[in-house]
């Protein structure tokens, strides 16, 4: 980073000369340009490489991947201070820090030579697509097939809800290679081009929320996939996937507290201001209670993902449930705090005047994305029942 935070001791210090660089950038650069992305529904390709090099030349890009990957190898204090930080924006604006899919951890070493450079110098964009009209969280329901033909594969299927495919360069696409494993050994990888024929049938989401971040469908018709872009090995889809999804869900749950702080501190200072039946809003014991309920669950969800980040950090056997932990709790503490906020706001928290309304609507969609409340409820519960 162009601060030293490279090179340095991680002490206190450090860590708060980390926090105040990026909460400077997200305050400067991004926050000021969420209303106008929210109403266009829309970020340009200019702005977004414009900022993606800001988030470069700070040396925050890529922030989330070891030095091994070509990442700085931030240690985990480090990197849930950028967590923090970054998620008080919107949805759009937070991926042009460019936190980056650890499934590339998989790469060979022609793909980290071809692939993974650009995509580090913020050059190239990626994505990846699980998702399908009839399989969601259940990946043994993939319908999309990869066939082996000389030189490569040839893929058909068809994928839903997945990020940013219309500006990606490269899909991380999941598909089947063989019906009749067992699904561990089911699925495969591929890095789709976003050149590759048989790319197609392209479609954008119209959504409640996270306006400005394009979710799109997209179908794969007889599309051709060199084998030296299977990423890992034939049979090894599964374990690429969820080698990531851990701290998919820790970056899930620091999306969800960090609107929900940014709400809270909106509330909490007006609450000072505004004055109703002669004395402010914060003398009023109502208010007061929805502060407080607010602090705790805030807290509540702040500690639980960072002792998801420890554990992922660590590879510890604990990592899946505490992530799953963390983003149960902070998807559905997020929607309550805003909507306390929203309340305390009174009529002006529903107009578009003020970002809480769209805190609101973006609130929303964290309970579903990244495996649903309810699945993470199910793993939870599998855990502490287990003999």
């Amino acid at each position: 980073m162009d601060d030293g935070f490279t090179d340095q001791q991680w002490d206190a210090h450090a860590l708060e000369q980390l926090r105040q660089t990026v909460r400077r950038h997200v305050r400067q650069h991004l926050q000021p340009l969420e209303a106008q992305i929210d109403q266009q529904d829309d970020i340009s390709v200019q702005l977004d490489r414009e900022l993606r090099k800001k988030a470069l030349d700070l040396g925050l890009y890529g922030f989330n991947f070891p030095a091994e990957l070509g990442g700085p190898g931030l240690p985990v204090q480090a990197r849930c201070v950028i967590y923090e930080e970054i998620t008080q924006t919107s949805m759009p604006l937070v991926e042009t820090i460019g936190h980056l899919p650890l499934t590339l951890a998989y790469c060979n070493a022609r793909q980290r030579e071809t692939i993974l450079a650009d995509l580090l110098a913020a050059r190239k964009l990626v994505t990846y697509a699980l998702t399908e009209p009839g399989a969601g969280s259940d990946l043994a329901a993939i319908q999309t097939r990869a066939r082996k033909v000389q030189g490569g594969w040839v893929l058909n299927g068809s994928k839903q809800f997945i990020s940013n495919v219309q500006t990606a360069d490269f899909i991380i696409v999941l598909a089947c290679t063989d019906s009749q494993a067992p699904l561990k050994g089911r699925l495969t990888t591929f890095i789709v081009r976003k050149e590759n024929p048989g790319l197609g049938s392209m479609v954008r989401y119209q959504k409640m929320g996270w306006r400005g971040y394009h979710l799109n469908g997209f179908a794969l018709q007889d599309c051709f996939v060199p084998d030296e872009d299977v990423l890992g090995d034939p049979g090894q889809g599964f374990a690429v996937m969820m080698s990531s999804i851990n701290a998919d869900r820790v970056f899930s749950a620091y999306r969800a507290w960090g609107l929900a702080r940014r709400a809270q501190d909106m509330a909490i200072e007006y609450a000072r201001q505004r004055q109703a039946f002669g004395k402010t809003l914060s003398e009023h014991q109502a208010i007061q209670f929805m502060l407080a309920d607010n602090d705790v669950e805030l807290r509540a969800a702040q500690l639980l993902a960072q002792e998801a980040a420890e554990l992922t950090d660590r590879n510890d056997r604990q990592a899946r449930i505490a992530a799953s932990r963390a983003k149960l709790h902070a998807t559905e503490m997020g929607c309550h705090v805003v909507d306390r906020v929203m309340q305390i706001f009174g009529g002006m928290g529903y107009m578009t005047e003020l970002p809480i309304e769209r805190f609101y609507r973006d609130m929303r969609a964290f309970r579903i994305g990244e495996g649903t409340s309810e699945m993470q409820r199910i793993q939870i519960a599998r855990h502490i029942l287990q003999p």
